[in-house]
């Protein structure tokens, strides 16, 4: 069993935390404004990835504008909020992580996990796993001007699993402080079963905390993986879009899950997916999107929201292909 020490006091979230994941496109600040009043019981949330550029001058107001002021001007929200960068060889990481320093971050964590194409074929995200020595660089770069607490997404390798060890263990002694590990391989994408043995492993070699990811859909299997792998805190992604409230059946129900049969959940989902929309249409206005926009953003959200439901494709596609926001809305008037 590891024992943590000087980086277990660090983390800004304790052993046994759950973490909504950092996702392109979603955890933008208004989205995490919303998470945090619905579903406080979410002990961390992150910004969706700052791209770091290649080209132009570096300073600390892109990096604050991605973050968002009202997240800044919280201390609460400011504790509970990482900011995540994803870069690639060419990048101007050096420059980022000095500004990120100079503005007062207090916890940066870097996407080696994106499987996209172009972000790869850039030399970023993922594709690091499959060149170490540009991880390194690219990590020891990053820890030696960034003064605080500084951590790492991965999967467990890019074609196969075959180096993640030594992924893990070049991380640690590069500096970071924690890793969340995606059990797949990049070339999985999202397809197969998450690998929670190889997170279990880690967890027994690793020096560093290891934060669980993948196939975590419920609160039974947020309660497994922490028991299977032994994982310091767990990570949800898309079992957090599906259920964004999950946090707080979890803490909730904890030790009682057989309480939370299919009609209670299924009246949970009702009653949460009114709040839900209804909360990130007001903030949504309150950041200028238009109804245009907001529509867009309802139907990105509902690609999981409505597995759970009879005839789920049936119900989500209604929601797809609504034309105007007044149809989004009568279609979630249908389902009360």
């Amino acid at each position: 069993m590891i024992v943590y020490i000087a980086a277990m006091s660090q983390l800004p979230y304790r052993k046994g935390s759950l973490l909504f994941a950092p996702m392109e496109g979603v955890t933008d600040e208004p989205y995490r404004l919303v998470i945090q009043k619905i579903a406080p019981e979410w002990d961390y949330l992150w910004t969706d990835f700052y791209r770091v550029p290649t080209v132009g001058r570096i300073s600390a107001k892109p990096l604050l504008d991605h973050y968002g002021y009202k997240t800044l001007a919280s201390q609460s929200l400011k504790q509970k909020t990482g900011l995540q960068i994803l870069t690639a060889e060419q990048a101007q990481t050096l420059d980022v992580a000095r500004a990120a320093n100079e503005a007062g971050f207090h916890h940066l964590d870097l996407n080696l996990g994106c499987p996209a194409r172009r972000v790869n074929a850039h030399r970023g995200g993922s594709f690091m796993l499959q060149d170490l020595d540009l991880m390194e660089r690219t990590v020891r770069m990053i820890r030696a001007e960034f003064k605080g607490i500084f951590t790492a997404k991965i999967r467990l390798g890019y074609h196969d699993t075959s180096k993640f060890k030594e992924i893990v263990m070049r991380l640690a002694d590069s500096g970071v402080e924690a890793i969340t590990i995606h059990g797949r391989t990049r070339d999985q994408m999202y397809q197969g079963l998450a690998n929670w043995d190889a997170i279990a492993s880690a967890v027994e070699f690793s020096p560093v905390p290891i934060i669980g990811n993948g196939d975590i859909w419920s609160v039974e299997d947020i309660d497994r993986m922490f028991k299977h792998t032994g994982c310091y805190a767990v990570m949800m992604g898309r079992g957090a879009l599906k259920t964004p409230w999950m946090a707080r059946l979890y803490r909730e129900y904890q030790g009682r899950f057989h309480e939370l049969h299919e009609t209670a959940l299924h009246f949970e989902r009702l009653r949460s997916l009114d709040e839900y929309f209804t909360e990130l249409e007001k903030m949504y206005r309150e950041y200028g999107y238009n109804d245009f926009n907001i529509l867009g953003r309802f139907k990105s959200l509902s690609r999981y929201l409505f597995d759970d439901f009879e005839e789920a494709d049936q119900v989500r596609s209604r929601f797809l292909r609504a034309n105007l926001l007044q149809d989004f809305q009568a279609s979630l008037d249908t389902l009360r």
